[in-house]
């Protein structure tokens, strides 16, 4: 053994404190995630907490299973094996969710991350977040809404794509406070004229089909969040907007609209938003928004 090792003076207090505490149990819906994503699934993941329990369930006799071989053997993935009684029918849900109870009786995790877009996961989530235990689910942005608001936060798989594919910075053009708007206000002018031209949206009957006007504008979500962040001066605290958005729709991502970082999204609106940084004593900055007044957007 390497003697560097042997009188390093690294403790093991010191590992846990530079170690996320949060066990997680990560249960994968094999019939409806895709082994090229368990990376990015399991990176994401651990942002939260330290995964001690990796299953994932299907019918490991059905050739649409193959893919996942190779991949369950390099992340340490425990395939469990659900036989497939009925043709065309969904196999796991069951076995997954005797599961998941069991380990949460077990009282071993902390925490429970859900990989499916399957609707049939939302009454698991909301009866392990009934007893205060997190959870968080990972899908398709086909995923019902229901099972979206049952987790405490979801992440599309759509979102978990390269860096580079991000804007890391402010798109050219999206408005300096010169009242010529910018690209996604020209956006937001159009599609705002277009909803006063077109009739009524049909009534939602299929809770998958998502009818939202709003699904590609981030601004009413973004005033709801400041509502409830914003102290009596209209500021908010970046971290403290961040969670109220994700309380307000566990499914918020900045990534969502092509932003790395929730900072980097709100300075993309700089006619609507406007920040400052505030330096503490011990030199880090902290960064803060307001809306401004009057918001421009919402006199139009």
């Amino acid at each position: 053994m390497n003697s560097d090792l042997i009188n390093s003076s690294f403790t093991i207090k010191d590992i846990a404190d530079v170690t996320p505490t949060q066990r997680i149990a990560m249960l994968i819906d094999g019939d409806n995630a895709q082994p090229s994503l368990i990376d990015k699934i399991l990176a994401e993941t651990t942002k939260y907490g330290l995964i001690t329990i990796r299953r994932i369930y299907g019918d490991w006799t059905s050739a649409n299973m193959g893919g996942w071989k190779d991949t369950l053997q390099s992340h340490a993935i425990q395939p469990i094996q659900q036989f497939r009684y009925t043709v065309g029918k969904n196999a796991t849900d069951s076995a997954m969710i005797i599961d998941a109870m069991d380990i949460f009786y077990s009282g071993t995790v902390d925490a429970f991350c859900l990989v499916s877009s399957d609707s049939d996961y939302t009454r698991l989530a909301t009866r392990i977040r009934e007893q205060g235990i997190f959870v968080m689910g990972i899908g398709k942005k086909i995923t019902p809404r229901a099972f979206v608001n049952a987790c405490d936060v979801f992440v599309y798989t759509e979102n978990l794509v390269p860096a580079d594919q991000l804007r890391s910075a402010p798109a050219s053009g999206s408005g300096s406070g010169n009242g010529n708007g910018g690209s996604h206000k020209r956006k937001t002018a159009k599609a705002s004229a277009a909803q006063n031209t077109a009739p009524s949206a049909p009534a939602v009957t299929d809770p998958t089909l998502e009818l939202d006007s709003a699904s590609n504008d981030p601004l009413p979500l973004l005033r709801s969040a400041f509502d409830l962040a914003a102290s009596d001066n209209g500021w908010a605290f970046l971290g403290t907007l961040g969670h109220h958005l994700r309380q307000l729709d566990p499914g918020f991502d900045s990534r969502t609209f092509g932003y790395r970082q929730l900072s980097l999204m709100i300075q993309a609106y700089p006619d609507v938003i406007e920040t400052k940084e505030v330096k503490g004593t011990d030199g880090t900055a902290a960064i803060y928004a307001r809306l401004r007044t009057p918001d421009p957007m919402k006199a139009k």
